[in-house]
């Protein structure tokens, strides 16, 4: 089992698609062009989580077989896209299913948007327990309440935006940018907390929109067992490339900052 993330900014998604740049298409094909699987061929991978478009990863999780050595391993896998990157390893039994994980944690970076924190702190604490999800996923049947428990959601003030970091066992499609989206909705008043209360209870169930992909992090997955083996440091192509994308937020930023200069000055009175 390996352990590896992404910048889901590039690909459409986890899941192979015809036609599409996936995490799975991606990985798969280097697999094979490598010849990381020996004599055999990899179909599909076992993974701990499956992202939407736009969703990035630190630490996700998938298991094939391989007859390198981990260190190895690890190498080759670095070499196949610059926007993936594979950190540590393990050996485990054959009968090991990664999607059983212990928890998962999501991390969302919530630009500034006049957020008040004390208000999003207090909205959050309804989350926290068990909860009926069937307002916070897609296509769940409406008869009975689907229950999750949410182990933590912490809110964090960050560069005068906000981290929301969600932890649980297992969430259902979407549950994180719905969560988002539920406390941006209370936090402008379109939604009462009393009315949220009762829909995580399972006595009604809401319409939410969905928050954007793109600030949505699978940040850890974590299991009963110890990760042995490690990267030694990121490959010449992410450099290249995590140097290139630095560069092109900075020159955006500068950018900006120089139209907003420009619109505050035409503002102002002769």
């Amino acid at each position: 089992m390996v352990s590896f993330g992404y910048d889901g900014t590039a690909f459409q998604g986890w899941a192979r698609q015809p036609g599409a740049r996936t995490v799975e298409g991606e990985i798969l094909h280097g697999i094979d062009r490598f010849r990381l699987a020996g004599d055999g061929t990899v179909g599909h991978l076992d993974v701990a989580s499956r992202t939407d478009r736009g969703v990035s990863a630190r630490a996700n999780a998938l298991a094939f077989e391989s007859p390198l050595p981990a260190p190895a391993l690890l190498r080759a896998l670095n070499g196949i896209a610059p926007e993936i990157f594979f950190r540590a390893a393990v050996a485990v039994d054959p009968a090991f299913h990664v999607r059983a994980a212990d928890r998962r944690t999501y991390r969302y970076f919530d630009p500034p948007r006049g957020q008040r924190l004390a208000a999003w702190r207090e909205t959050a604490r309804l989350f926290e327990g068990e909860i009926d999800v069937r307002s916070l996923g897609r296509s769940i049947p409406q008869e009975a309440p689907v229950r999750r428990t949410v182990e933590r959601l912490r809110i964090r003030r960050r560069d005068r935006g906000l981290e929301i970091e969600v932890v649980a066992r297992s969430f259902v499609w979407g549950m994180v940018r719905k969560i988002v989206a539920a406390l941006r909705e209370v936090d402008v008043g379109r939604l009462s907390r009393p009315a949220l209360a009762d829909a995580l209870r399972g006595h009604r169930r809401l319409t939410l929109p969905l928050a954007e992909p793109e600030p949505l992090v699978l940040w850890e997955v974590a299991y009963p067992l110890r990760w042995k083996y490690f990267a030694s440091g990121p490959s010449r192509a992410r450099v290249r490339r995590n140097g290139a994308e630095e560069a092109r937020l900075w020159a955006r930023e500068k950018v900006l900052g120089v139209l907003s200069e420009e619109r505050t000055t035409r503002a102002r009175p002769p």
